[in-house]
């Protein structure tokens, strides 16, 4: 995608100044939307390498490259709208809420979702719900020293 047309994540800016950054790897999202933002842009760009690291990295050997390659390829997006940002769902935690739009097999669907974050040393990761989590006994996926249930597993 040339750096000159409008970002895929919505936000009005090109790409160059908005997710290439963020996908080069020259910074990293300063809020949860920004990451989330990101990540759409992402698939819509078909850079599974950027999805996978910006999910948890206790979750990342979990995550299908391939399944997420092929749905990336095969899927035609039309467009992002953030309906919620919650920055402060906790201490470390924010919230995301979302539409991504596509088209599947001719289809036109909506995927909706309420995203939760995570800031693990200064850096916003994705919570991945999909992937086997811990139990709420067991240590937490964010590495915080916390029970599940008393971090992360709040808000899932």
């Amino acid at each position: 995608m040339p750096s000159e047309k409008t970002c895929p994540c919505g936000s009005g800016k090109t790409y160059a100044e908005c997710c290439r950054p963020l996908h080069s790897g020259e910074t990293a999202a300063s809020t949860a939307e920004a990451l989330m933002r990101s990540r759409y842009s992402a698939f819509v760009l078909q850079q599974v390498d950027y999805i996978v690291e910006t999910t948890v990295p206790a979750q990342q050997p979990l995550l299908d490259k391939a399944a997420i390659a092929a749905w990336s390829k095969e899927t035609e997006w039309l467009g992002l709208e953030v309906s919620d940002f919650n920055p402060n769902l906790g201490k470390q935690h924010a919230l995301v809420e979302f539409t991504a739009h596509f088209r599947e097999k001719g289809e036109t669907l909506e995927h909706f979702e309420i995203s939760v974050f995570v800031n693990i040393d200064g850096r916003w990761y994705f919570l991945d719900p999909t992937v086997e989590l811990p139990t709420m006994k067991q240590p937490c996926v964010c590495g915080s020293g916390k029970k599940f249930k008393a971090c992360c597993g709040r808000f899932l």
